[in-house]
């Protein structure tokens, strides 16, 4: 039997959303053709659509369907950033932070790379929260040439949740657009695009339980953004290809569903991250809890709300070979990760617990455990009896 503790990577379908793909995939038509089949197919792209903005607060004209999250952040990075420089020029620096998942940090970096974009990657703390005062700062020196502010709502890697109200306030002082990753957000935090006061933002199907291969910018519709690739522009005219319909329908169930038990879940899975927490530091004393503790609050601008998400829980085992870690657990039939796993296969430190102050050494021997709909007790109690045997193989 596995043990699947990787949601974060990636989280199975749900069964509805997959009848939902199953049910589009047997109708044919291209939904930008006008004979039957492609008004048919049009109607059940627009549903899609219609669903997934009541899901997340936005008005339907604002979900852009994309290939995931991935695409979006950078349609919302370089789009926006360059959009900003042709209306005015002068507006040409990123604010961002170190701990980015790296399809938001790598696009701000190649624009600053050889595009005439500064960027700022804003310092965080041991917890991996951006303070409020260190992004004030930063806007008041250069509120006039900055084009843009990008932050991540969770962090994939430690479970960080940002105070993105703080973030959009701050920017909007100073007249500046916020774009924010929520892909990790959307089934544990109270995801709202209009009430959020973002410019843009970026959801991923296969984080809620839909396919691989599809999400969504979220635009507001006064939104500059110029497109990466040029067709037929099929999705607003900013973002060009033949969209994706039965990934559509999937993605619009999956994250229904998601948001519709997002508090029941949230209780759940706090639960059970607890019982993983305790269970691990009682089998390793040494084991070292990264970002908050359960349950800690926010700054005071954000009361009662918490600075991790409950879906991830992250460990570094000072003196521990990950990867033999990793493999050992995976041959007791439990699934978990490093890290990202859109860097999975790279041997390197953490740039998410480098930023929080860790060591190199710390920062190479990390496991991600991250729970999702699925996840049991049953599943915690397998990753508890496992690591004391797999820890003493990878020691070094």
């Amino acid at each position: 039997m596995r043990h699947y503790l990787d949601h974060a990577a990636t989280t199975p379908m749900r069964p509805a959303a997959r009848e939902a793909w199953l049910a589009a995939s047997e109708e044919g038509g291209n939904p930008s053709s006008l004979h039957a089949s492609g008004r048919r197919a049009r109607a059940r792209l627009e549903d899609a659509r219609e669903r997934i903005a009541a899901s997340l607060g936005a008005h339907p004209t604002e979900v852009i369907f994309t290939s995931g999250a991935t695409e979006a952040n950078n349609l919302a990075i370089k789009g926006g950033v360059w959009a900003s420089m042709d209306a005015h020029p002068e507006r040409r620096r990123l604010v961002t932070t170190q701990v980015e998942h790296h399809a938001a940090l790598d696009p701000a970096r190649w624009l600053a790379a050889g595009h005439q974009v500064s960027v700022a990657e804003l310092a965080v703390d041991t917890t991996g929260l951006l303070a409020a005062d260190v992004l004030a700062l930063e806007l008041a020196e250069h509120s006039s040439r900055t084009a843009l502010v990008s932050v991540q709502w969770a962090n994939n890697e430690v479970g960080t949740v940002q105070p993105i109200a703080d973030v959009v306030a701050l920017a909007a002082d100073a007249g500046v657009a916020v774009h924010s990753d929520a892909a990790q957000a959307v089934a544990y935090e109270a995801v709202d695009f209009g009430k959020s006061g973002l410019t843009t933002m970026a959801v991923s199907a296969h984080k809620v339980g839909g396919p691989v291969g599809v999400g969504a910018l979220l635009a507001r519709r006064d939104a500059k953004l110029t497109p990466l690739v040029h067709g037929g522009g099929q999705g607003r005219k900013v973002r060009s290809g033949t969209l994706d319909v039965p990934g559509a329908a999937a993605f619009a169930v999956a994250v229904e569903e998601a948001v519709a038990m997002r508090e029941a879940e949230r209780s759940r899975l706090a639960a059970l991250a607890r019982l993983l927490i305790d269970g691990v530091g009682a089998a390793c004393a040494t084991a070292v809890l990264s970002g908050a503790e359960p349950g800690a609050a926010w700054p005071p601008s954000a009361v009662g709300l918490e600075s991790r998400s409950p879906h991830i829980v992250h460990f570094s085992f000072p003196g521990a070979n990950a990867d033999s870690l990793l493999y050992g657990l995976d041959s007791r039939g439990i699934d978990a990760s490093q890290g990202s796993a859109c860097t999975a296969g790279v041997v390197q430190a953490s740039h998410v617990l480098l930023a929080m102050g860790r060591s190199e050494a710390d920062a190479t021997s990390t496991l991600r455990f991250s729970l999702g709909w699925t996840s049991t007790e049953a599943d915690v109690d397998a990753v508890v009896a496992a690591i004391p045997e797999a820890l003493e193989r990878a020691m070094r």
